[in-house]
């Protein structure tokens, strides 16, 4: 992807901050567009002068006079306890969606977007790119119309965009992010401040767990790629929240046990485990990070960062 200028929606957020720091190191103007839902300042606070910043929803975007050279939108409202504590989110998103794909209809500027393996959600494992999606809750529904408008500006308008199935994404610097951080980080915190973390059900749920880098790889070779439509991003393999646990546990050095409650929520996806073929094959991405490394690398900085921030 050559240099130019690039507008990240959700850039002050767990994963768009780090994709603004990967397109400055490419010498890449940048400019963020976030309203600090679960995003926060302090994601940037060492670069807040190399950015434009615009505060608000995504919809911000049809202010703009730049022409940008694409778009990332991750300015998504990410998790679906939200929509249920809100379901007018579902409005919110439709509505920012239509003013990026309009702002990159009149730019003619590709677009790469964040959607989610949540849209899999009753389908048999392994998730492929064409499997049917069902009606189960409002974060899914958003999400699928978003692919849907998405598809609608492609075919009505030419306007050139790939939409990122993201499995369940974990790195460091998801404390803005709270009780919507991944469970590995929550296992983390909890372990590091001695605490007893809550695992719902019995543990045996499985989720593919991809490390955030790998995820900015993929936004990145999205946007200078020719493709256009759904792809997986996931490492095609599925790890139990029990497995997960033991090997924080292990890489903490702790004799904490977690606590097991039962799973309060409806439409629960038990397990989850990315095909990834179709990415490999047209993209040319694949996964590098394994959990271990990833797992080892989460440790090490909230070691040294969790008090200060916490």
């Amino acid at each position: 992807m050559n240099r130019g200028t690039f507008i990240v929606t959700g850039g002050a957020g767990f994963i768009g901050s780090r994709l603004v720091r990967r397109l400055l190191a490419r010498g890449c103007e940048v400019i963020v567009i976030d309203n600090f839902h679960s995003g926060s300042l302090s994601n940037l606070e060492d670069i807040l002068d190399k950015v434009e910043l615009i505060e608000g929803r995504s919809k911000k975007i049809s202010e703009l006079k730049v022409k940008a050279d694409g778009v990332f939108h991750l300015g998504i409202y990410s998790s679906s306890p939200m929509y249920r504590e809100n379901p007018n989110l579902v409005s919110e998103v439709i509505e920012d969606g239509i003013a990026v794909l309009e702002y990159c209809k009149e730019t003619g500027c590709p677009l790469v977007y964040a959607s989610t393996s949540s849209l899999y959600n009753g389908n048999p494992l392994p998730y492929k790119e064409d499997m049917p999606v069902f009606v189960m809750d409002y974060y899914t529904e958003a999400r699928y119309y978003l692919e849907r408008l998405s598809e609608l500006y492609r075919n009505m308008h030419g306007v050139r965009s790939i939409g990122l199935r993201l499995f369940s994404v974990y790195g460091e610097n998801e404390i803005p992010k709270g009780r919507y951080a991944n469970m590995i980080s929550q296992f983390t915190w909890s372990l590091l401040k001695g605490e007893v973390p809550t695992i719902y059900g019995d543990g045996s749920q499985t989720r593919d767990f991809i490390y955030v880098e790998d995820v900015v790889d993929a936004l990145l070779i999205s946007m200078s790629s020719e493709k256009e439509g759904i792809f997986n991003i996931g490492t095609g393999i599925e790890t139990s929240f029990n497995e997960v646990f033991h090997m924080i546990r292990n890489a903490i050095g702790t004799g904490i046990e977690p606590k097991y409650v039962p799973c309060p929520i409806k439409n629960y996806v038990y397990r989850t485990r990315a095909d990834t073929e179709k990415a490999e094959k047209e993209l040319g991405f694949k996964a590098k990070t394994s959990l271990n490394e990833g797992i080892k690398k989460l440790v090490d900085y909230y070691r040294n960062n969790l008090r200060v921030e916490g």
